[in-house]
């Protein structure tokens, strides 16, 4: 019964983060309603007894990722919403580039997927409910979209820096 009230209380908490975080003015207090939902869904874990995916949501989440979104609010200085300029042919042909370079990735992606034969096993056999077995089919069966994931969290820190660089004219 305790759990059940435990789970309400915790699920408004996430809801009331997200509404917070959709019409919050300033992007610091929008991350700030972010965390609140985080953690609100890591204590919603704990209460349905799957303790190792609330400690992840804590520590990846809540801890890593959104300190590195507020360092990146507060390397921009961002106080309002950034207007939009006119067009540029620079602009055009960097769309057109990043176009092509998705277009690229999602068919490396697809072939991957639909070519390749299964993972190897490995050779002692694991309870699928581990954290070992999560290990395992990380770095085996999921190893590629590891990488994938990787590569895309690189360009997007790389282009955080160039977007906060100052422009010394």
């Amino acid at each position: 019964m305790l759990e059940l009230f435990l789970f309400f209380v915790f699920a408004v908490f996430a809801v009331a983060g997200a509404v917070g975080m959709l019409v919050s003015r300033s992007p610091v207090a929008s991350a700030l309603w972010m965390v609140q939902t985080m953690l609100a869904l890591a204590c919603l874990y704990l209460t349905l007894n799957a303790t190792f995916i609330g400690v992840v949501q804590v520590l990846v989440y809540a801890g890593a990722i959104m300190v590195l979104f507020l360092f990146v609010i507060m390397l921009l200085n961002l106080e309002e919403a950034p207007t939009l300029s006119g067009f540029s042919w620079a602009r055009a042909a960097a769309f057109v580039a990043g176009v092509g370079v998705l277009a690229l990735l999602l068919a490396v992606v697809s072939v991957r997927l639909v070519g390749l034969p299964d993972a190897p096993v490995a050779a002692e056999p694991v309870v699928e409910t581990s954290v070992v077995a999560l290990g395992v089919a990380l770095l085996t069966r999921h190893a590629f979209s590891l990488e994938i994931i990787a590569a895309l969290l690189l360009a997007a820190t790389i282009g955080a820096v160039l977007l906060a660089k100052k422009r010394f004219v």
